[in-house]
């Protein structure tokens, strides 16, 4: 089984200043799947998906203890261990935020620009990995005449599509999703929800969500995480 596993997690506590949030959680997430984080709001559930990519450090005050270790391909690695290198972290295990923050720059830059931050000066390869992702994100056929308007002028589905398209373009192997949906309408939610059951086959996805119903629809395991603890959730 553990060969199936791609994130494993033990005795993790999140602190944020002197309070606990999260407290020995024990925790394994199968490679090419959905797992679901349900549960009452102000739980931590945000905060758990940020010590798999170390965004917390981005946190005053936050401070993580535990071990957080994922398989990239060459057995575990401790993520949280001091020499293992950010930028590399963040390459492999892209994120999706609540609500759309596209960049005040075109729609093709905004995809375009985690390549600008690791120094890539090929434009042909920039642009085929653009338009990859793009279509990754069911969002080619809607921007491909559009690429140099401002990615402010899309729809809120639109946004929240290019949002997620610029989280593949680096080919991560895992995506963490705050909520992607939650500021959007029934079309756009499917959409995103048909979109990660197409991702999954490569890469593995781990999901807050407040809906149950979606979570019913394309969650593999769900779990909820209350009273500092994530537990398994019964079928």
């Amino acid at each position: 089984m553990e060969n199936n596993i791609k994130i494993q997690i033990r005795n993790l506590w999140f602190y944020y200043k002197t309070i606990s949030m999260l407290e020995g959680i024990n925790v394994d997430f199968p490679e090419n799947t959905i797992t679901s984080i349900t549960g009452p709001s102000g739980q931590g559930k945000s905060s758990f998906l940020m010590t798999m990519n170390r965004l917390w450090q981005c946190i005053d005050g936050a401070s993580v203890k535990g071990e957080v270790k994922i398989n990239f391909g060459n057995g575990f690695e401790d993520i949280n261990h001091q020499k293992y290198p950010l930028p590399m972290l963040r390459r492999k295990v892209g994120m999706v935020f609540q609500t759309p923050n596209p960049l005040p720059m075109s729609i093709f830059k905004n995809i375009a620009f985690p390549f600008k931050l690791i120094g890539e000066k090929n434009q042909n390869k920039t642009f085929e990995k653009v338009e990859y992702a793009l279509k990754k994100a069911f969002l080619w056929q809607e921007v491909k005449n559009r690429l140099t308007e401002d990615a402010g002028v899309l729809s809120g589905g639109q946004q929240q599509r290019l949002c997620i398209a610029r989280a593949l373009v680096l080919e991560p192997q895992v995506l963490l999703l705050d909520e992607p949906t939650s500021s959007l309408d029934e079309i756009s939610a499917e959409m995103i929800e048909q979109l990660l059951l197409k991702l999954k086959k490569k890469c593995t996805i781990i999901l807050v969500s407040h809906y149950m119903d979606q979570v019913k629809r394309i969650a593999d395991t769900k779990f909820i995480l209350s009273n500092r603890q994530l537990t398994l959730q019964e079928e």
